[in-house]
């Protein structure tokens, strides 16, 4: 596609992408060019798309509702959302984030999936446990989604938990029936969501359903735009001041393609690992998070298979006696290193001097060692190792 365009002015994800190629933020991609124009589409036939509530059960209310349907635009069918499949670093969540701050809908939220599917069953329990009365959650719970959004993006749409495929098929159900349109991105075609998981038939239903009211495009761009950015990007800052931290801060931005930064929770062996801040395919920390606290291997080992990048602050030069936390600093590295994680710090000191002297001091060498290697061009170029 080339890069020169008319002259007209032109609204929607397909200008705001057309509008980085020219400013030379982007360089000219077909797949990426045509997934623009699919959600120009849908942008497109979204404008003003406001879906009335429905109530959660029938009754009165359902009763007086009815009859304004007719009037209020109730009755323009929903639009078929877009279930976007495409290996890491194509560009989709880019070019969804453009989507998602141009869509012109009332009620719209962008989401990560493991974070939305967290949330569903908080809520889910909830509702059973203080309405017990209501019987079946699902339809309430359907009701307060639809009313926070009639249009939800999901980033990174995947199923890892039996516990979600037991409740998906008949809570989209209630969604989709409420008028929800579906936008989601995810590294997974739908038909191998869950493939080769005990339970996976009670999946199977869902996935026809995605497949009725989403269209599944595959982002089939040969080259991994992310990995080159990462390859630009500097990863260690000496030392760990406002202007480090700064840098990090446009890192963090980068790295998250248009993704909301927000908190979340990892599942770990039962119990939940806070994230203070992620957005997309990259966390942020502090040292002090990872490695003062009693985290260990199950926990690291989570965040490297989670994300593909992650920002550390203010690693500190550690003292002889601070052997715990050096130690997990080095159970840290070793499971970034082994999954390929791509890391950018702010630190008090080079890797080779953040800890000459303790009882970890020989073992750290080998650490100190793997964070000179994750900064060379050739480590920033291996693929992330889920």
């Amino acid at each position: 596609m080339d890069a020169t365009f008319p002259e007209q002015a032109l609204e929607g994800p397909l200008a705001a992408y057309r509008a980085k190629l020219q400013a030379g933020e982007l360089q000219t991609d077909p797949a990426q060019a045509l997934l623009a124009e699919r959600l120009q589409d849908l942008w497109q036939r979204l404008r003003g798309y406001d879906p009335p509530l429905r109530p959660a059960e029938g009754g009165l209310l359902e009763r007086i509702l009815r009859p304004l349907r007719a009037s209020n635009g109730a009755g323009r069918p929903p639009p078929q959302g877009l279930y976007i499949v495409g290996e890491v670093g194509r560009g989709k969540s880019m070019l969804m984030g453009l989507f998602f701050a141009s869509a012109e809908v009332t009620r719209k939220r962008r989401i990560h999936f493991h974070a939305f599917m967290q949330e569903v069953h908080g809520q889910f329990h909830a509702l059973k446990r203080n309405h017990p009365e209501i019987g079946d959650p699902i339809p309430l719970l359907a009701h307060i989604i639809a009313e926070g959004a009639s249009l939800l993006c999901f980033d990174e749409f995947q199923i890892n938990d039996i516990a979600d495929a037991m409740i998906l098929y008949r809570l989209f159900e209630a969604l989709f029936s409420r008028g929800v349109v579906v936008v989601a991105t995810s590294n997974t075609a739908p038909e191998n969501l869950f493939r080769d998981q005990p339970g996976r038939d009670a999946l199977l239903p869902f996935i026809a359903l995605l497949k009725r009211h989403l269209e599944v495009l595959v982002l089939e761009g040969k080259r991994d735009w992310r990995r080159g950015r990462l390859k630009t990007l500097p990863t260690w800052f000496v030392p760990a001041n406002a202007e480090a931290e700064a840098a990090l801060s446009t890192i963090f931005a980068e790295l998250a393609e248009g993704a909301p930064p927000r908190p979340r929770r990892l599942s770990v062996l039962g119990r939940e690992l806070e994230i203070p801040l992620a957005a997309g395919p990259v966390a942020r920390f502090d040292f002090a998070a990872l490695c003062a606290r009693p985290l260990g291997a199950a926990d690291y080992l989570a965040l490297a298979t989670h994300f593909p990048a992650l920002i550390v602050e203010r690693i500190p030069q550690l003292l002889p006696e601070q052997s715990q936390e050096a130690r997990r600093f080095i159970t840290f590295i070793d499971a970034l290193y082994e999954h390929r994680v791509k890391l950018y710090a702010s630190a008090a000191a080079p890797p080779d001097a953040l800890y000459p002297s303790g009882e970890e001091a020989a073992m750290f060498t080998r650490t100190a060692s793997r964070l000179m290697e994750m900064q060379s061009e050739q480590y920033l170029a291996l693929p992330h190792l889920t």
